[in-house]
């Protein structure tokens, strides 16, 4: 079974997927998210078909601590955050390295040192 990738954020944020042809997704807007951000990562951290949950990172933040302890140690679905804030290309990375086990983006000089 094949699984998708869903975007949780405001419509702002969540278009660009959609366009993109992301078919799940939760809209929460901007002055809403500290009453309705949790439930609309629960409901895709249940769901069976994604594999990858997109947010802006900013929107942590408005998570409650259970929820954001729950959605940023889950395995499947894994978390993958976007924004000015983050740590860049580290964090992505060690993103990836968490969700599949392995470091892509490890050069073969580092392999075998």
């Amino acid at each position: 079974m094949s699984q998708e990738i869903a975007v949780v954020g405001s419509p702002e944020f969540t278009a660009g997927f959609r366009l993109a042809g992301v078919q799940a997704f939760e809209n929460v807007p901007a002055d809403e998210k500290d009453e309705r951000l949790d439930d609309a990562v629960e409901r895709t951290l249940a769901d069976d078909g994604v594999g990858i949950i997109v947010m802006h990172d900013d929107d942590l933040d408005h998570l409650s601590r259970g929820t954001r302890e729950r959605v940023e140690g889950s395995i499947e679905p894994v978390l993958v955050t976007l924004g000015a804030s983050g740590a860049g290309s580290g964090g992505l990375r060690d993103q990836i390295k968490r969700a599949i086990g392995i470091d892509l983006m490890d050069d073969e000089e580092t392999q075998h040192e």
